[in-house]
Protein backbone atom coordinates (compact mmCIF):
# COMPACT_ATOMS: atom_id res chain seq x y z
CA UNK A 1 0.00 0.00 0.00
CA UNK A 2 2.81 2.37 0.88
CA UNK A 3 4.44 1.63 -2.29
CA UNK A 4 1.38 2.12 -4.26
CA UNK A 5 0.96 5.69 -2.62
CA UNK A 6 4.25 6.42 -3.18
CA UNK A 7 3.41 5.39 -6.72
CA UNK A 8 0.50 7.97 -7.06
CA UNK A 9 2.05 10.55 -5.63
CA UNK A 10 4.72 10.77 -8.09
CA UNK A 11 2.36 10.16 -11.09
CA UNK A 12 0.25 13.26 -9.91
CA UNK A 13 3.77 15.33 -9.11
CA UNK A 14 4.47 14.29 -13.00
CA UNK A 15 0.62 15.54 -14.21
CA UNK A 16 1.42 18.64 -12.44
CA UNK A 17 4.82 19.55 -13.76
CA UNK A 18 3.64 18.65 -17.50
CA UNK A 19 0.87 20.58 -16.90
CA UNK A 20 2.38 23.84 -15.46
CA UNK A 21 5.36 23.06 -18.42
CA UNK A 22 2.31 23.17 -21.24
CA UNK A 23 0.76 26.17 -19.95
CA UNK A 24 4.31 28.18 -19.73
CA UNK A 25 4.85 26.96 -23.28
CA UNK A 26 1.42 28.27 -24.20
CA UNK A 27 1.73 31.63 -23.05
CA UNK A 28 5.13 31.79 -24.56
CA UNK A 29 4.33 31.25 -27.95
CA UNK A 30 1.49 33.47 -27.61
CA UNK A 31 3.52 36.25 -26.82
CA UNK A 32 5.82 35.08 -29.19
CA UNK A 33 2.85 35.11 -31.90
CA UNK A 34 1.77 38.37 -30.95
CA UNK A 35 5.21 39.79 -31.27
CA UNK A 36 5.40 38.38 -34.67
CA UNK A 37 1.80 40.25 -35.98
CA UNK A 38 2.85 43.47 -34.05
CA UNK A 39 5.67 43.40 -36.80
CA UNK A 40 4.02 42.59 -39.45
CA UNK A 41 1.57 44.81 -39.30
CA UNK A 42 3.91 47.40 -38.77
CA UNK A 43 6.40 46.26 -41.01
CA UNK A 44 4.36 46.75 -44.70
CA UNK A 45 6.49 45.73 -47.49
CA UNK A 46 7.29 48.92 -49.95
CA UNK A 47 6.76 51.67 -47.41
CA UNK A 48 8.72 54.28 -47.87
CA UNK A 49 9.64 56.50 -44.70
CA UNK A 50 11.10 60.21 -44.77
CA UNK A 51 12.67 62.05 -42.06
CA UNK A 52 13.32 65.53 -41.14
CA UNK A 53 9.90 66.86 -42.76
CA UNK A 54 9.09 70.44 -41.47
CA UNK A 55 5.74 72.05 -40.77
CA UNK A 56 6.04 75.64 -41.28
CA UNK A 57 2.80 77.63 -42.07
CA UNK A 58 3.40 79.27 -45.52
CA UNK A 59 1.02 81.15 -48.15
CA UNK A 60 2.81 80.16 -51.19
CA UNK A 61 2.99 76.76 -53.31
CA UNK A 62 5.89 74.56 -51.82
CA UNK A 63 8.36 72.93 -54.12
CA UNK A 64 8.07 68.80 -51.97
CA UNK A 65 10.91 67.07 -52.64
CA UNK A 66 8.16 64.15 -52.59
CA UNK A 67 5.51 63.52 -55.26
CA UNK A 68 2.60 63.29 -53.85
CA UNK A 69 3.83 65.04 -51.06
CA UNK A 70 4.44 63.28 -47.34
CA UNK A 71 4.61 66.04 -45.29
CA UNK A 72 6.52 69.67 -45.00
CA UNK A 73 5.81 72.57 -44.68
CA UNK A 74 2.03 73.97 -45.70
CA UNK A 75 -0.88 76.40 -45.46
CA UNK A 76 -2.32 76.86 -42.13
CA UNK A 77 -6.09 75.71 -43.50
CA UNK A 78 -6.27 72.11 -43.53
CA UNK A 79 -7.98 69.89 -46.69
CA UNK A 80 -11.10 68.77 -45.48
CA UNK A 81 -11.02 65.00 -45.11
CA UNK A 82 -13.75 63.28 -48.15
CA UNK A 83 -13.67 62.36 -51.58
CA UNK A 84 -12.82 64.95 -54.67
CA UNK A 85 -13.15 64.00 -58.10
CA UNK A 86 -10.71 66.71 -58.85
CA UNK A 87 -7.01 67.37 -57.54
CA UNK A 88 -6.74 69.31 -54.21
CA UNK A 89 -4.02 71.61 -53.35
CA UNK A 90 -0.97 69.80 -51.76
CA UNK A 91 -0.05 72.84 -49.43
CA UNK A 92 -3.54 72.15 -48.01
CA UNK A 93 -3.61 68.19 -47.98
CA UNK A 94 -0.52 68.19 -46.37
CA UNK A 95 -1.55 70.06 -43.17
CA UNK A 96 -4.31 67.23 -42.86
CA UNK A 97 -1.67 65.08 -43.08
CA UNK A 98 -0.14 66.50 -39.88
CA UNK A 99 -3.12 65.64 -38.07
CA UNK A 100 -2.98 61.98 -39.09
CA UNK A 101 -4.35 61.61 -42.19
CA UNK A 102 -4.16 59.22 -44.76
CA UNK A 103 -4.01 60.86 -48.39
CA UNK A 104 -4.80 58.01 -51.04
CA UNK A 105 -4.36 59.85 -54.51
CA UNK A 106 -4.38 58.39 -58.05
CA UNK A 107 -3.55 58.73 -61.94
CA UNK A 108 -6.94 60.72 -63.42
CA UNK A 109 -6.58 57.54 -65.95
CA UNK A 110 -7.38 55.17 -63.68
CA UNK A 111 -10.50 53.12 -64.28
CA UNK A 112 -13.89 54.16 -62.86
CA UNK A 113 -14.61 50.91 -60.93
CA UNK A 114 -10.89 51.44 -59.48
CA UNK A 115 -11.57 54.86 -58.89
CA UNK A 116 -14.78 53.57 -56.78
CA UNK A 117 -12.92 51.51 -55.12
CA UNK A 118 -10.84 53.80 -53.64
CA UNK A 119 -13.40 56.95 -52.63
CA UNK A 120 -15.14 53.59 -50.62
CA UNK A 121 -12.16 53.58 -48.56
CA UNK A 122 -13.24 56.85 -46.95
CA UNK A 123 -16.33 56.93 -44.76
CA UNK A 124 -18.35 60.03 -42.71
CA UNK A 125 -15.56 60.89 -40.41
CA UNK A 126 -13.05 59.47 -41.33
CA UNK A 127 -8.85 60.83 -41.53
CA UNK A 128 -9.06 59.92 -45.54
CA UNK A 129 -8.49 61.92 -48.48
CA UNK A 130 -9.43 60.80 -51.63
CA UNK A 131 -8.12 62.67 -55.05
CA UNK A 132 -6.81 62.49 -58.15
CA UNK A 133 -3.11 63.75 -58.82
CA UNK A 134 -1.84 65.62 -61.31
CA UNK A 135 1.93 65.14 -60.85
CA UNK A 136 4.73 62.01 -61.18
CA UNK A 137 3.88 59.45 -59.36
CA UNK A 138 5.83 55.99 -58.45
CA UNK A 139 2.41 54.04 -59.26
CA UNK A 140 -1.42 54.32 -60.38
CA UNK A 141 -2.30 54.66 -56.72
CA UNK A 142 -0.42 56.30 -54.11
CA UNK A 143 -0.96 56.20 -50.37
CA UNK A 144 0.60 59.02 -48.26
CA UNK A 145 0.79 59.35 -44.61
CA UNK A 146 2.99 62.19 -42.82
CA UNK A 147 6.36 61.03 -43.08
CA UNK A 148 4.86 57.71 -44.68
CA UNK A 149 4.16 56.28 -48.36
CA UNK A 150 3.51 53.04 -50.08
CA UNK A 151 2.81 53.09 -53.79
CA UNK A 152 0.70 50.09 -55.28
CA UNK A 153 -0.56 48.90 -59.24
CA UNK A 154 -4.57 48.99 -57.82
CA UNK A 155 -6.92 49.41 -55.11
CA UNK A 156 -6.60 45.19 -55.10
CA UNK A 157 -3.48 45.05 -53.10
CA UNK A 158 -4.29 44.23 -49.56
CA UNK A 159 -0.97 46.77 -48.64
CA UNK A 160 -3.34 49.61 -49.23
CA UNK A 161 -5.74 48.83 -46.41
CA UNK A 162 -2.89 47.79 -44.17
CA UNK A 163 -1.56 51.41 -44.34
CA UNK A 164 -5.00 52.75 -43.69
CA UNK A 165 -5.22 50.81 -40.75
CA UNK A 166 -1.64 51.80 -39.29
CA UNK A 167 -1.41 55.16 -40.16
CA UNK A 168 -4.90 56.53 -40.00
CA UNK A 169 -4.88 58.79 -37.21
CA UNK A 170 -1.69 57.87 -36.31
CA UNK A 171 -0.18 59.79 -33.21
CA UNK A 172 3.13 59.69 -34.94
CA UNK A 173 2.38 63.00 -36.21
CA UNK A 174 3.13 66.61 -35.20
CA UNK A 175 -0.65 67.22 -34.13
CA UNK A 176 -2.39 63.96 -33.42
CA UNK A 177 -6.12 64.35 -32.70
CA UNK A 178 -6.55 67.64 -34.59
CA UNK A 179 -9.50 67.90 -37.09
CA UNK A 180 -10.05 67.02 -40.37
CA UNK A 181 -12.83 69.15 -40.79
CA UNK A 182 -14.28 72.62 -40.64
CA UNK A 183 -11.77 73.86 -43.28
CA UNK A 184 -11.12 73.54 -46.54
CA UNK A 185 -13.70 72.20 -48.65
CA UNK A 186 -12.75 73.20 -52.53
CA UNK A 187 -10.72 71.56 -54.85
CA UNK A 188 -7.70 73.67 -56.42
CA UNK A 189 -9.46 74.25 -59.81
CA UNK A 190 -12.29 75.85 -57.67
CA UNK A 191 -9.76 78.08 -55.55
CA UNK A 192 -8.50 79.27 -58.78
CA UNK A 193 -11.31 80.01 -60.12
CA UNK A 194 -12.91 82.18 -57.71
CA UNK A 195 -9.79 83.80 -57.56
CA UNK A 196 -7.73 82.72 -54.91
CA UNK A 197 -8.37 81.07 -51.69
CA UNK A 198 -8.47 84.32 -49.73
CA UNK A 199 -12.13 85.02 -52.05
CA UNK A 200 -12.99 81.39 -51.15
CA UNK A 201 -12.83 81.64 -47.99
CA UNK A 202 -14.81 85.56 -47.83
CA UNK A 203 -17.28 84.16 -50.26
CA UNK A 204 -17.78 81.34 -47.94
CA UNK A 205 -17.87 83.46 -44.15
CA UNK A 206 -20.62 86.03 -46.65
CA UNK A 207 -22.74 82.80 -46.49
CA UNK A 208 -22.53 81.63 -43.44
CA UNK A 209 -23.06 85.16 -42.23
CA UNK A 210 -26.48 85.64 -44.36
CA UNK A 211 -27.74 81.80 -43.26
Amino acid sequence: MRAQRLREEKRRKIIKTTGITAAALLVVGGVAFAGYMEYQRRNIDGVQTFEGLTNNHVTEPVDYEQSPPVGGDHHAAWQNCGVYADPVTSIHAVHSLEHGAVWITYDPELPDNQVAALEALYTPGSYVLVSPYEGEMPAPVVASAWGRQIAVDSPADERLGQFLRLYEQSSDVPEPGASCSGAIPYTEAEIEQAGGLEAVMSGQTATMDQE
